[in-house]
Parts: C-alpha cells; structure tokens; sequence
C-alpha cells in the first residue's frame, strides 16, 4: 500500500455510504510521540495556511463525539486490555472519518491530522496485534495527500515530557507491555519500540520524516516548504 492517491482513495474497503465524490481540500497528517512538537507544528501550520487564504479543520486521536469521552474515562484505571484499547482508537477514528474528515475534504478545507493511523497501528502491533489484522483495521483509512513524521530521540522525549508534567505518561512510557517495572526505563524502551515500528511503516508507506530534534522555527520552515507543495496555493 502507497500513500500516493491514484485510483483508489483507500487503503482498502471504505466505509460503507461514504461519499467521497467530489473531495476537494488537502489531507495532511503530522505523526510524533508526545513532546515531540506536534501540537506547536500544526498550530503554526494552521495559522499560515488561514493568513494565505485556506480554510483549515483539525483531527487528532480521542476527539470523536462517539467515544472519547468514555475511552478517555477507561484508560484512567489502566487496565483496559490491549485489544479493547485498540478497538476503542479504530472507533474514534472511524468516527471522525466519516463525519469530520471526508466532509471537510468535501468542502475544500485542508484538514491537519495530529496523528492518524500509523500511530495507531504502531501501538497496536508492538503490544503484540497481529501486522495483517491491524492492518485490516485501518484498511477504511483515506490516504493522505502528505504524511509528516516528526522523529525525536527518546532522550529528547523525555526531557521535552518532564518540563512539561512531573510525571510520565503509563501509556505512553508502555507500562501495560511490561517491559520493566521503573516508568524510566519502560518510557525508553517502549518509544525505541515504536521508533522501529515507524521506521518499518515508513519503508511500506513511504511518509516523510522530518528531524525532530531540530528547533521549532527550522522545523516549520522544513513543513511549510513541503506543505506548500502539496497544497495549491491562492493566485495573487
């Protein structure tokens, strides 16, 4: 499967009675863990885009009106089970597809995803899912029109995530894989872990990685050169 739209808007089967017809706007998606500069980018992003004339819309993980709130409340005892978590994830996704992301495509927004699937699919398979299930999954997903992997190193994660809380995230540090019992070291690991799995998507998929560990004004510069090329940009 390739991230470049050609006859098919898919990755596989699409939801059933989506209307794709007709889809104007732009679909880019920025990945990167938590404190990797993400929510910083697409704010920026969002804000040159509207002083250039386009209208944006924004998605991101657990922010369906479906679900959200009830997977927000489940993961706050950390014991849901790694099949039910990623079942809860695929809904919040399918969810906002087929009543955010597709009708804003359709009204010619451009639509900045702060995540999309292969944050989801990474998760899901290092905790052990089966690669073709997962896939199978996600096989409803439009496909982006560009994919923005923002890579930092664990070390640089770590230090970006403690200036901002005084702990560390359970899920995020893996805590449920059982790597190690000290949230340190699982943290370490487990963004190791997914830093694999990314780089195994990015052969497949073939995304763009951006440095990450960079500044936040050379970052921005890097993605607006590349967003702008993506984009059809107003005529003067």
């Amino acid at each position: 499967m390739s991230t470049t739209r050609k006859n098919n808007r898919f990755f596989g089967t699409p939801l059933p009675g989506c209307d794709t017809s007709k889809l104007q706007g732009k679909l880019i998606v920025l990945e990167g863990a938590d404190g990797s500069g993400r929510s910083t980018q697409i704010e920026m992003l969002n804000a040159w885009l509207e002083n250039l004339g386009f209208a944006t819309a924004s998605v991101g993980l657990k922010r369906s009106t479906l679900v959200a709130e009830e997977l927000e409340a489940a993961q706050q005892g950390n014991i849901l089970s790694h099949t039910t978590r990623g079942l809860f994830y695929a809904t919040d996704f399918a969810d906002q597809l087929e009543n955010q992301i597709i009708p804003a495509l359709r009204a010619g927004f451009v639509v900045i995803a702060d995540r999309y699937i292969y944050t989801l699919m990474a998760r899901d398979i290092v905790r052990g899912a089966n690669r073709e299930w997962v896939k199978s999954l996600y096989s409803i997903a439009l496909v982006p029109d560009a994919v923005f992997y923002l890579r930092v190193s664990p070390q640089q994660l770590i230090e970006r995530n403690f200036k901002k809380n005084p702990t560390l995230n359970y899920w995020e540090s893996g805590m449920d894989i059982g790597g190690s019992r000290d949230m340190f070291d699982s943290f370490m690991k487990y963004q190791r872990l997914i830093q694999a799995e990314f780089r195994t998507m990015q052969t497949e998929y073939g995304f763009e990685v951006i440095n990450g560990n960079r500044s936040t004004r050379a970052i921005a510069g890097e993605l607006r050169a590349k967003v702008q090329a993506v984009i059809d940009m107003p005529k003067p």
